[in-house]
């Protein structure tokens, strides 16, 4: 199941929060969260700190990196819990600020068995995340437009989000033959 909830703070934050099968006592095998921040106090805290507190539930909450993915947005990267595995069981997080208009993308996924596999789930989360209504913000609008003629499409058995430069994906690097 999905729960889409809208947070808005009085001094203009608002928080966009969408969570894929939330069980009750731990976090939900993903979530994504669109945050535009305001006059709000912590408004600029630092997003890998949120991040680890909303990921850890219970667990170590400090990040290690995990690789880079290519999305509509730009690069983004990721992150994993320090001493979690690219097995089952194990979660990538991702943050990524746009400084003009003003937005922060964050959340991760739990989805699939490897590290590839929830790689490309990020990747398609974030390639597949449309703008429904920019209340009337011009700035939000041309960002999502921009990044729509960069949109890759989604399907299994294409790894989406895998960037095409061998240094930013030295995770799982493709090769041109066999061993």
């Amino acid at each position: 199941s999905a729960t889409y909830t809208v947070l808005r703070h009085p001094e203009g934050g608002r928080k966009d929060v969408i969570r894929w099968g939330e069980p009750v006592e731990r976090r939900a095998f993903a979530e994504l969260e669109l945050y535009r921040p305001g006059g709000e106090p912590g408004a600029h805290a630092d997003p890998a700190a949120d991040l680890a507190e909303r990921m850890a539930v219970g667990a170590n909450s400090a990040f290690e990196a995990a690789g880079v993915i290519d999305s509509k947005f730009g690069n983004v990267a990721l992150l994993r819990l320090t001493g979690a595995t690219d097995g089952p069981g194990g979660c990538l997080g991702f943050f990524k600020g746009v400084s003009h208009p003003g937005l922060r993308l964050s959340g991760w996924s739990c989805q699939g068995v490897t590290g590839p596999v929830r790689r490309a789930a990020i990747g398609c989360m974030l390639n597949r995340l449309t703008l429904l209504a920019s209340d009337h913000d011009p700035d939000l609008a041309a960002l999502f437009s921009r990044a729509e003629q960069r949109r890759v499409a989604c399907s299994p058995g294409q790894p989406a989000g895998v960037s095409g430069d061998w240094v930013t994906s030295a995770d799982d690097p493709r090769l041109r033959g066999a061993l």
